[in-house]
């Protein structure tokens, strides 16, 4: 049974910083590209940074550019996200997802709540 299951989030104060983890079990993902999405109350989904599968091509939203690193650890199956400089606006549940099919991300964790308070 395939499984992502996220780490990291929590309550951090604007301007301090958060490590997100995310850890695949069940198939290994290390030839699959790899985001992060995140969803604030009332408002849609939006993807935040995606990285592919050997780890050399990265994009990031323009809101967390400059502020946000996403990486990867093949030998762990795991990615990362390293939030720096948080905003009240970071403030949302954030998902990872799997990369299967071209267009389509076809494994997602539970998600872990990031709370910044201003």
């Amino acid at each position: 049974q395939v499984q992502l299951v996220e780490s990291g989030g929590g309550l951090v104060q604007a301007g301090g910083s958060l490590r997100l983890s995310c850890t695949a079990s069940g198939r290994t993902f290390s030839r699959y590209a790899m985001a992060w999405f995140r969803q604030a109350p009332g408002k849609e989904r939006e993807l935040v940074a995606d990285i592919s599968w050997s780890g050399d091509v990265t994009n990031y939203a323009d809101s967390v550019k400059g502020r946000f690193t996403i990486s990867r650890d093949n030998a762990k199956n795991t990615v990362y996200l390293q939030m720096n400089s948080l905003k009240p606006e970071d403030t949302a549940v954030y998902s990872c997802a799997v990369q299967i099919r071209v267009g389509y991300y076809d494994y997602w964790g539970q998600g872990t709540q990031v709370t910044v308070s201003s």
